[in-house]
């Protein structure tokens, strides 16, 4: 009798086993979102991360504390992989950020041991976190890209300097490493002497870049695709929606999605994800180019997104989905999402739309009509007010700092 039979025979005798435990490992306030979806089921969910991340301050969840003396990479892998979390072994391990997927990527074997895991490719997974090695393969599967340029060293942008187009966009090959040193995703050069100040900007941090042309266009000709892909590569399910507003403009994360189907942004994604190899969940981001008509790759994801709690609210809670797969719990195929959905960031949107009003490319009016639909409001829970409070008072803290 396999593990899920067993199971269903359990529950039938009114003795089935309480669910696992989950130990959500990084990912800041997508941590939240897939916890909280989890613990509605009285799964006891445990979140590993930074010591002043919101998720830490809700009431579901059980923050694992760490040494407030050490780096936080090395240990949190020291816990996982240590004595301290004997008391977990056997708990579902989920990676919700890049470094921590990178972690579990590189020590996929050891940790396996002690934690059940998702289905994945750890070769697939580093190769999609690295920017380069994601349009390369991309390029190599037919799908269309911004140009882009390999440099390792200044010597390169003075030999490319004929065949660069502006505005170009100065993008780490590791964006969760760039992020750290720089809080921003990347740097934007209007012209060659802003090029070489900003490729000595991220050389000089010992950060590894390539240039990437900007597409040009308003953040709303942004969308993704949402996967899960089984052994055989097959997708489990689909899942599309757009970006209508992004803080900072062509840059920064969504402050307002929408739910849609999107045309052709799900074969684009299955032919990148397939050429690599990829398993488990997987999410592109795609930006249509008015110049040409096609949708050009912007980047990839191996794991949960800041866009989860939409994607949940569309029907397609991917924790649970998630969880079940990997406990061995049955359940309904993912068939069909609610469109028209939106998942709006109050503090986030009303900075995008003071950059857009000061750009002369958004009225007050026009921002007010495009909230007055009915959204789910990002990382704000009246049953769990602390981590939206706690996070309201960091994003004060950089509004008054600016």
């Amino acid at each position: 009798m396999d593990a899920a039979s067993l199971k269903t025979k359990m529950a039938e005798l009114g003795t089935c086993p309480p669910l696992p435990p989950v130990i959500i490992f990084g990912g800041y306030f997508v941590t939240l979102a897939v916890g909280l979806s989890l613990a509605a089921r009285s799964i006891p969910v445990y979140v590993l991360n930074e010591r002043w991340e919101d998720a830490r301050f809700s009431r579901y969840v059980r923050a694992i504390r760490l040494p407030a003396d050490a780096p936080y990479p090395q240990s949190a892998l020291a816990f996982l992989t240590g004595n301290d979390s004997d008391n977990l072994k056997g708990s579902v391990l989920l990676a919700g950020g890049d470094d921590e997927l990178e972690i579990m990527a590189m020590n996929r074997e050891t940790l396996k041991e002690r934690f059940r895991l998702d289905l994945s490719n750890p070769v697939a997974q580093l190769k999609m976190l690295d920017k380069l090695a994601t349009y390369n393969a991309a390029k190599e599967a037919g799908v269309a890209t911004p140009l882009f340029w390999q440099v390792r060293s200044e010597q390169d942008i003075h030999r490319l300097r004929d065949e660069l187009v502006y505005p170009l966009i100065v993008k780490p090959k590791l964006s969760h490493v760039f992020q750290k040193k720089f809080k921003v995703k990347f740097f934007v050069a209007e012209n060659f002497d802003q090029l070489l100040k900003a490729y000595r900007v991220a050389e000089s941090a010992e950060v590894e870049t390539l240039l990437v042309e900007k597409i040009p266009g308003p953040d709303s000709k942004c969308c993704s695709y949402y996967t899960y892909l089984d052994e055989e590569g097959n997708a489990l399910f689909d899942f599309t929606k757009r970006i209508i507003r992004r803080y900072p403009i062509n840059m920064g994360m969504a402050s307002y999605h929408i739910t849609d189907r999107v045309d052709q942004v799900r074969e684009l994604s299955l032919k990148l994800f397939r050429q690599v190899g990829l398993q488990g969940l997987a999410n592109a981001e795609f930006k249509y180019d008015d110049r040409d008509g096609r949708l050009k790759l912007i980047e990839c994801n191996a794991r949960f997104t800041a866009g989860n709690s939409l994607v949940a609210k569309a029907g397609f809670d991917l924790g649970n989905f998630v969880y079940n797969r990997i406990v061995g719990i049955s359940q309904p195929p993912l068939t069909d999402f609610k469109t028209g959905m939106r998942l709006w960031d109050p503090l986030r949107d009303w900075r995008a739309f003071l950059e857009l009003r000061k750009r002369g490319e958004l009225t007050f009016m026009q921002w007010i009509a495009s909230v007055m639909h009915p959204s789910t409001i990002s990382y704000f829970s009246l049953r769990d007010p602390l981590p939206s409070i706690f996070r309201l008072c960091k994003t004060a803290k950089i509004i008054l700092r600016s």
